[in-house]
């Protein structure tokens, strides 16, 4: 089990990760989620032994790795150029590590971790004979080779085009599942952690926000800057235990009397009857629709339909009455301005 504990980096007075209490148990896929300068890569170097703490514990197995070097640290890490050789062939690239390490059994722990990938039978291929996906695939055996207790990869996908990610993400899935094998994933999509991860850690300016299932952050994110990273309209309403007076007018609600900032989930937002809208525009998605429809007042809301929706045709939408989710204070007694996601 890794444990981080009260983890603090700072570079001068700027501080990259602040106070972080985090923990992997073992077999555990947590994704570290969050935009460009929140801290997930500072986190995973320090981790990895590329980062020296300010403050802090990083515990493996009881023991404090925080000032143990990085050759010392049964960790393995993937980086997001890959970092190949490019003189040397896929076999070569694989066994770098092992060999380096003086392992035995190099040859068997090549054709394992190519078989791993599926690239069993281009062991003598040049690396720069390779597509970008068996590029990705090299690297990954490479780091599933030397059999490290936990693997980190830092955006390992981000390069390559949306089709091929979600089909490497789905193979890299089925191999941490099949080797019961403890990972980090660091990644800046939603989508992208919520499919490969067990446990999404969501991070802005340094700090741990909210960490859960992603099942449990979808359906209950509990900060307004979790619920707009995440798409989610947020805005101030009154609610009455039933109803809600919101930027759209009168809707269904059961959260609390009282004023609250609240984001509406994607999946409360059905065809219905409970507001009136516009179909402004559309887009093709995964065998349906999605149709942006603006109301009479408020912004504009997004529905999945099965028929295609007409640019300027009517549409009728129902909101789920347990779709909302507290995520604060109202701003502002008088106010019902949404803050886009």
């Amino acid at each position: 089990m890794l444990r981080l504990g009260d983890l603090t980096i700072r570079y001068g007075t700027s501080v990259a990760v602040d106070s972080v209490d985090l923990q992997v148990a073992t077999g555990e896929v947590v994704a570290l989620l969050g935009p460009s300068g929140s801290g997930k890569t500072t986190l995973l170097r320090a981790i990895a032994g590329l980062e020296r703490p300010s403050s802090g514990t990083i515990m493996w197995r009881d023991a404090d790795m925080s000032a143990v070097p990085v050759h010392r640290r049964p960790f393995g890490m993937m980086f997001q150029d890959y970092a190949l050789f490019p003189h040397l062939s896929v076999a070569r690239n694989v066994a770098f590590g092992l060999e380096v390490t003086g392992a035995d059994d190099v040859g068997e722990h090549v054709a394992e971790s190519l078989r791993l990938v599926g690239l069993d039978g281009l062991e003598d291929r040049p690396i720069t004979e390779l597509s970008g996906g068996e590029q990705q695939r090299v690297a990954f055996a490479r780091t599933l080779a030397t059999r490290p207790e936990l693997i980190m990869l830092d955006e390992p996908l981000g390069a390559l085009d949306r089709e091929l990610r979600t089909r490497l993400l789905g193979e890299m899935s089925d191999v941490f599942r099949r080797l019961g094998q403890t990972v980090i994933y660091v990644t800046h999509d939603q989508e992208e952690a919520f499919a490969v991860a067990d446990t999404v850690a969501v991070l802005e300016d340094g700090r741990l926000i909210q960490s859960g299932s992603p099942d449990a952050l979808w359906t209950a994110p509990k900060t307004e800057f979790v619920a707009r990273f995440l798409g989610f309209p947020v805005v101030d309403i009154t609610a009455d235990g039933a109803h809600a007076e919101t930027p759209w007018g009168a809707l269904p609600c059961t959260l609390p009397t009282g004023r609250h900032r609240a984001a509406l989930l994607p999946d409360a937002i059905a065809i219905g009857d409970d507001l009136a809208g516009t179909v402004v525009a559309r887009s093709f998605v995964g065998g349906r629709w999605r149709a942006t429809a603006q109301p009479q007042s408020g912004t504009a809301l997004e529905v999945m339909v099965r028929n295609r929706p007409e640019i300027g045709s009517d549409i009728g939408i129902s909101i789920d009455p347990d779709g909302w989710a507290s995520v604060g204070q109202s701003r502002d007694d008088d106010t019902t301005e949404e803050v886009q996601a």
